[in-house]
Order: C-alpha cells, then sequence, then structure tokens
C-alpha cells in the first residue's frame, strides 16, 4: 500500500493516502536539493505520475536534479553530480531508467526519422534487392547516406552545403552536384514502385505508411509516430530541423517499439509543450502503452489533459522560490482537485467537470 503524508506546514491537515492497487513505489527521502525542504515523497509504480506546481516550485530540482542523478547512479546508468537527499527506497522494483528530454535525436547531420527508427536499414534492403540494382551490383551500402558509393561526393548525402561567412550567420546552399537529392545521378535511376531512394526520403510518415503497408517492420515504427502526432514529418528531414517537442515525441515512440522491457521508469519533463490537445491524448496513449509493458512515468507537467488521466499526482509549492519547495498533496487527480492550498486543484477540478460533463 503506497502512503503519503501531506506536508503539515502547509495549511493542511496531515493524512495517508492509501489505495489497495497501488502495492509498490519508489519512495525518495530527504531531499533538500535548492528550495526543497527536506522532502519525502513517494511514486508508485506501473503507473502515470504527475508532478505538478506553479513555476519554480521545485518541480525540475526534485525530478531532474535529484530523483532522476540518484536512480542513474544507482543503477549505473550514468554518474551525474544530483541535489543532496538521504535515501532512495524501493530500487528493487527498477530495472532501468531513461530521462526522455528533448535534446536532438540524430548526432550527426545526416541524422533523419528513417535512420533514427532504424527503418532506413529495411527500406536500403528494398532497393538493392529489385532488378535494376542486382543488374549494376549494387549494396544495401550504396544506398547508405553515411558512406561513399551511392552519395552524392560533394555534399556527402547531406543535399546542401554550408558557405562560412565569416562574421555572419553560415548559408545553406542546395547542393549543385545532386540538386538537393542527396544521391549520384546514377543510383536514381534505381526504382521500386516508381519511387526512387530520395522519393523515399522525401515522403511524410502518412505517405510511407501506404507506400509500404506490405512491410510491417517499416509500416509498425511509422504507426508509432502517427500516433504521437508526427504523421506530418518527412523520413529523410534532417533531425536538426525537429524541435525540441518533436524530437521528445520520437524518443517516446521508439521506446514504445521496445516497449517489451519490463520494470524502466521514464521520465519526462514536459512534453506536451506546443501541443493541440488532440496530439496530447495521442501521447497519453503512447504512455498508457508503456505502463500497460510493465513501466513507470512519471511526468514534470502543466498541462491539464495530462494530469487529469493520470494515475496519481504529486502537486509541489504552494508558491515559487523560497514559497515553495514543499509538496502540497499527493493523491488521485480527483483528490487533489478537492485540495484548499493547492494552486493546481481549481484548474484541475474545471478540467474534471468539463471532461464529466462532456464539454
Amino acid at each position: 500500500v503506497v502512503g503519503y503524508d501531506v506536508q503539515p506546514d502547509v495549511g493542511v491537515s496531515q493524512r495517508q493516502v492509501e489505495i489497495d492497487s497501488y502495492r509498490y513505489a519508489l519512495e525518495l527521502r530527504g531531499a533538500s536539493g535548492h528550495n526543497l525542504k527536506n522532502l519525502n515523497v513517494k511514486f508508485p509504480l506501473n503507473r502515470i505520475v504527475t508532478v505538478t506546481g506553479v513555476s519554480g516550485s521545485g518541480k525540475s530540482t526534485l525530478i531532474s536534479q535529484t530523483l532522476y542523478p540518484a536512480i542513474a547512479q544507482a543503477l549505473r546508468v550514468e554518474y551525474l553530480q544530483g541535489q543532496p537527499y538521504e535515501e532512495l527506497r524501493g530500487l528493487d522494483y527498477i530495472g532501468g531508467v531513461l530521462f526522455i528530454d528533448q535534446s536532438p535525436i540524430g548526432k550527426t547531420a545526416r541524422s533523419n526519422p528513417a535512420t533514427y527508427l532504424k527503418i532506413y536499414d529495411a527500406i536500403r534492403e528494398i532497393f538493392s534487392s529489385t532488378h535494376e540494382a542486382k543488374l549494376r551490383g549494387y549494396t544495401p551500402g550504396t544506398f547508405s547516406l553515411n558512406v561513399d558509393g551511392g552519395r552524392c561526393p560533394m555534399c556527402k548525402g547531406l543535399g546542401y552545403e554550408v558557405v562560412n561567412m565569416m562574421f555572419m550567420d553560415d548559408v545553406i546552399l542546395t547542393c549543385d552536384a545532386c540538386d538537393g537529392k542527396k544521391f549520384r545521378r546514377e543510383i536514381l535511376e534505381v526504382t521500386y514502385k516508381n519511387k526512387n531512394i530520395s522519393d523515399i526520403l522525401n515522403m511524410t510518415v502518412a505517405e510511407a505508411m501506404e507506400f509500404f503497408v506490405a512491410y510491417p517492420q517499416i509500416r509498425k515504427p511509422l504507426s508509432l509516430l502517427k500516433e504521437v502526432g508526427l504523421d506530418y514529418i518527412r523520413l529523410g528531414q534532417s533531425a536538426s530541423t525537429l524541435s525540441g517537442g518533436e524530437s521528445q515525441r520520437f524518443k517516446i515512440a521508439r521506446e514504445f517499439i521496445s516497449a517489451q522491457k519490463k520494470s524502466t521508469l521514464y521520465i519526462l519533463d514536459e512534453p506536451t509543450t506546443g501541443l493541440h490537445p488532440w496530439d496530447v491524448d495521442k501521447l497519453m496513449l503512447q504512455l498508457r502503452g508503456l505502463v500497460a509493458a510493465g513501466n513507470t512515468v512519471v511526468v514534470v507537467e502543466h498541462d491539464m489533459g495530462v494530469i487529469g488521466s493520470a494515475d496519481w499526482v504529486i502537486d509541489m509549492g504552494p508558491g515559487a522560490g523560497a514559497a515553495g519547495g514543499k509538496v502540497v498533496c499527493a493523491g488521485t487527480p480527483q483528490e487533489v482537485a478537492k485540495n484548499k492550498v493547492s494552486r493546481t486543484a481549481p484548474f484541475l477540478k474545471e478540467w474534471l467537470i468539463n471532461r464529466t460533463c462532456g464539454l
């Protein structure tokens, strides 16, 4: 049974929240970094847990700078200098931890959605198996953007050239040799269903799903991108052109592909930034899928659609800076909505009422 004592010094009487189905929890005790007031907080496992509160209330300090570094060090995932705490309990129930941030998904200029989702290998196999490719002796490597062979020798598969303007911003020009198509002309003469490799990379996710309908190893990963609202992205679009929110949703989709991994704790920091409510619903379906596979999701969030749909809410505050750093209340969204001190409660209550009324 998960229990949590509401902080008594914020005007809320002490109480114990008990939910029979929440048998296992991760507990962080004595967190005191920055404005945190020696917090003891529990995170129910195999659930979606949201951490809420006004800006500056201590959410990021608690999750990004204390909880994640503590777990990452304990599991030897990475060694980060985190904020101080006294004890971390429940690690026996955690098999892994992953912080899904908004950093770029690719490490090189040639990284794109197709390579990130690891479907480009299957696409290159399809093209190398065509009759024309076999006659010419082409291999899957011929259609690679990372090695010489089929890629444009001038732009090295980028499709553009960067002109250094010294004291001014660099100028990006379409490659004259390949006209932005990234491959040598003879490579583009090889087609599959009347499309060459450049045509494929210019397809949107939605178009590629229809084109590769007979290839589940390609269609399934793309369908996950559609579920998180990224069906407009082009397969060959440079990863550097994706926004932080788009990159974060790509990471969620890729994790869902390998969701057979059990007992992983996924931590997300405001993944709904810039999303339409319709896309928020799609995102929640993905997060539910991770939980259904035996994992736990902790989300730092302001969006009421996420907060109201979560299993458990930990509300920080009540104010910002020195006026924050405490847990105002913790419980189900319905319980938190009734709290008289929480600044999240009125908005959450309104959201729950509108949902109930079908507004």
